[in-house]
């Protein structure tokens, strides 16, 4: 498939080149194919690798920025995020009940954040049920056991993704859809024609390469290496955009978690806690950043701040250092300006540079698709669409899935994990048991993934490392389930 894919690049002339393959890169690619343009799609790492696989796996309406005026920015994810769950990926975005709290606030700022804040957001939404609520304490403990009980709590409707699923299933699409899909392939140089950039030169891994792609327009979605892009064209430019780190943690789950939790923090901040493909996910946190985005990682301190933060309103011997499964951190793109990270606009933005490039950064993860028609309305004239829309088509796998097939070969717990993340098409994992004996056995006798995802993933979903299966394909790195043998296991398989 990559062989094909790389000819193609080299043959072929493209409308579109986007270089970034995370959320919002992909849909581009989907939309300006869906469009009829000749697209092309690359990253320098993974799809998904970076920022869209280090989420907090929350589509939500952004609560939290009522208090910043950024009303548009609330309105567009409530209704993004209803076209998600009821069309576009009903499999991969699911709806979550969401208790909020707040902590250390009194007067005024409590009745805004627990009261007021939630009927404004539901009146954003449109007024659609259900109605945000007070619970009770003895209905906080049915929705989430370990969960201190004291304080108001206020419930809202939300949804939960898998965010790397959701990048991979849009790539497929996108591909589907006539564009042209290489991963692990980086943008090394800009060429120009008369001032205007008119293609660009790739460098693979281990030395593949290098190899010239043409194209009318470059799309710059590689969200914290943004500004790098943009250096190829523009030596001079100005930095577009700042980042912000994003820390979390996945321990074990303990109860029957039937909603998520976030703590309002005193000056702006919050921490949340999600159910998550049988774990529990902790965040975040919300720091400057200036270093490489290839190198981010969680410090011991910043693991230290989450775990005594959700000492707040979880049991402490659930809290323990002891009880995480894996950490990770992400990088958000933010546009330029003053003030602390969690303050700043949530908007994302868009530039065209001097050689032409297209610039597309920030934003989130619930808005993705409405940031692709953002960077597609830049195109120029002779290229740009005269019907621009994002299409809400259903993904791959939105269909209802068969389970009474999947259940006639595997137990009930491997099912609904497959289900939970190839919605209707997780019977066609069944077909790798023909030719291979144990496609059908679990990698791990403690998670529900199983070796015929690992086959699926190299032959259908471009994996081409270790890191890939484990963190985007599988939840195999999430929960902690990845020993020395499992690696050298699949790294055979992608190497075979």
């Amino acid at each position: 498939m990559r062989e094909e894919s790389l000819e193609r690049l080299i043959t072929g002339t493209f409308d579109v080149l986007v270089a970034g393959g995370g959320i919002v890169g992909a849909r581009i690619a989907l939309d300006a194919a869906r469009a009829g343009l000749r697209v092309a799609l690359v990253d320098a790492g993974d799809f998904g690798g970076a920022t869209s696989c280090a989420s907090g796996k929350l589509i939500h309406g952004g609560l939290r920025y009522l208090r910043t005026g950024s009303i548009r920015t609330v309105r567009r994810c409530r209704q993004e995020r209803r076209v998600l769950t009821d069309r576009v990926a009903p499999h991969l975005v699911r709806r979550l009940p969401l208790l909020l709290a707040t902590a250390e606030e009194r007067g005024y700022a409590r009745f805004s954040t627990i009261a007021a804040g939630p009927l404004v957001y539901w009146g954003l939404g449109g007024f659609r049920a259900p109605l945000p609520r007070f619970v009770s304490p003895e209905e906080t403990r049915a929705l989430i056991p370990p969960l201190r009980a004291n304080g108001s709590r206020v419930l809202l409707e939300e949804a939960v993704t898998d965010d790397a699923r959701l990048t991979l299933a849009t790539v497929r699409t996108a591909v589907r859809a006539g564009a042209v899909a290489v991963n692990h392939s980086q943008v090394v140089h800009l060429e120009h024609t008369r001032g205007e950039i008119t293609g660009a030169v790739l460098v693979g891994r281990d030395g593949e390469g290098p190899l010239t792609v043409r194209c009318r327009v470059v799309v710059n979605a590689t969200g914290p290496w943004l500004d790098r892009l943009r250096l190829l064209e523009d030596p001079r430019r100005e930095p577009m955009v700042r980042l912000s780190k994003g820390v979390h943690l996945v321990l074990r789950l303990d109860g029957d978690w039937r909603a998520a939790f976030t703590l309002a923090l005193p000056g702006g901040g919050h921490v949340y806690a999600v159910p998550w493909h049988g774990t529990l996910l902790l965040g975040t946190t919300d720091t400057a950043y200036e270093g490489n985005p290839g190198c981010v990682a969680p410090t011991s301190v910043e693991e230290a701040y989450l775990l005594a933060t959700a000492s707040r309103f979880l049991p402490e011997e659930m809290v323990r250092p002891d009880r995480v499964l894996c950490s990770f951190a992400g990088l958000r793109v933010l546009p330029r300006g003053d003030g602390e990270t969690f303050e700043a606009s949530r908007e994302h933005v868009v530039r065209v540079g001097s050689g032409g490039m297209i610039s597309v950064g920030g934003g989130k993860l619930t808005t993705h698709r409405m940031i692709a028609l953002d960077a597609l309305r830049r195109l120029p004239a002779q290229l740009r669409p005269r019907r621009l829309r994002s299409s809400s088509e259903p993904l791959p796998g939105a269909e209802p899935p068969d389970v009474r097939i999947l259940r006639t070969r595997l137990d009930a717990g491997t099912a609904e994990h497959l289900v939970e993340l190839y919605g209707g098409e997780a019977q066609h994992l069944l077909g790798y048991a023909v030719r291979t004996p144990d496609a059908l056995e679990r990698v791990h006798p403690q998670g529900p993934d199983i070796w015929a995802q690992v086959y699926h993933a190299a032959e259908e979903e471009w994996a081409m490392t270790v890191e890939d299966v484990i963190r985007r394909r599988t939840t195999l790195g999430v929960r902690g389930l990845t020993t020395k043998k499992i690696r050298a296991r699949i790294l055979s398989i992608l190497t075979s």
